[in-house]
């Protein structure tokens, strides 16, 4: 169920300053929740942020929980962020958030068939909601939550352009797992079984957490490519910039999604937090790099726990760190339109 933000709840989240303009008081809402697809397509807003603060299908994935947690310091730290001649807030509409937070609270991880369903439960919001924003001429932005939410994403979108679309994810996973309960980790196979997904690129795989029956099945088909961590940032038998283009071209011919799963960056509080890995200031060029192109169509900023975090700033932290992505996606493709 889709839960709307009115003015009201948006501006206590805003510090407001004398002398400064937060994007917080300029953001688009939904001013009556009985006509939000009409409110959408009458907007003139480019960007729609939707909230999916849910870590159910990380739970079934064997995951540590806490990607609920994420989406309201996000939130918080975009809404207070600096309106400027970098970025202006009338762009960008917040319509809400998908509210299972019920459901995570009682949620009981070894209860498989509950979580499946509930999984599904999700996807269907989700997907619809893409659909619609995708549709109305609006370019979703979309805060996780797990990486299960990918599956809605690519749905979503490709119900809107009625065709199969590409995907670009960032990720040390390939989030291609067996086709079986829906969790985190099969989103994307899910995608390319039911072909609302065409090509797929995974960018930064590790080499020590990709099952040797992923690689053949990626092997067999010639719409999934890679990269490895490793051949990048250890071996350093090709570079990152180089891959970056590698990447585009492999994706760009049609509309794409960008997926970033947050468990890349090293030590950044999320479901499965690494020792090694990207660089914040990486995963931001990254964004900043698909985000130019015209065919762009979604960002999906997913797997960020600051509860898994024994810091007491790591809320605040995270909060900033998603804040920092998505405005880069829109000043990105701002730099794309006004070329």
């Amino acid at each position: 169920m889709l839960q709307t933000f009115s003015q009201e709840n948006i501006n206590e989240f805003v510090s407001t300053r004398n002398g400064e303009t937060k994007l917080g008081e300029c953001v688009q809402c939904i001013s009556d929740h009985k006509n939000i697809e009409d409110e959408l397509n009458s907007s003139n807003a480019k960007f729609v942020i939707i909230g999916v603060p849910e870590d159910i299908g990380v739970q079934m994935n064997y995951g540590n929980p806490g990607a609920h947690t994420a989406f309201i310091p996000a939130l918080k730290a975009l809404l207070n962020t600096q309106q400027n001649q970098f970025i202006n807030g009338t762009e960008i509409l917040v319509l809400g958030y998908l509210d299972f937070l019920d459901e995570v609270v009682n949620f009981n991880p070894s209860d498989r068939e509950k979580g499946n369903e509930l999984v599904e439960a999700i996807d269907r919001e989700l997907s619809k909601w893409i659909r619609i924003i995708s549709s109305s001429g609006k370019t979703p932005i979309i805060i996780g939550g797990g990486h299960n939410n990918a599956y809605g994403n690519l749905k979503g979108l490709s119900e809107a352009k009625k065709e199969a679309i590409n995907v670009v994810n960032l990720d040390a996973h390939t989030d291609l797992r067996k086709l079986e309960e829906r969790h985190s980790g099969n989103g994307f196979s899910y995608a390319l079984k039911n072909q609302f997904l065409d090509k797929y690129f995974m960018f930064g795989l590790h080499e020590n957490y990709t099952p040797q029956y992923i690689f053949e099945y990626i092997h067999d088909h010639i719409n999934i490519e890679y990269n490895m961590y490793e051949e990048m940032e250890v071996y350093q038998t090709t570079s990152f910039n180089s891959e970056l283009q590698r990447a585009l071209n492999f994706v760009s011919e049609k509309s794409f999604g960008i997926e970033i799963d947050l468990d890349c960056i090293q030590y950044f509080p999320s479901s499965a937090m690494t020792p090694s890995g990207f660089t914040p200031q990486q995963t931001r060029q990254f964004v900043n790099y698909f985000g130019k192109h015209e065919n762009a169509s979604y960002l999906h900023i997913c797997e960020g726990a600051p509860s898994v975090s024994n810091e007491n700033t790591a809320t605040t932290q995270v909060g900033k760190f998603i804040s920092y992505l998505i405005t880069d996606f829109i000043k990105a493709t701002n730099f794309k339109q006004n070329k």
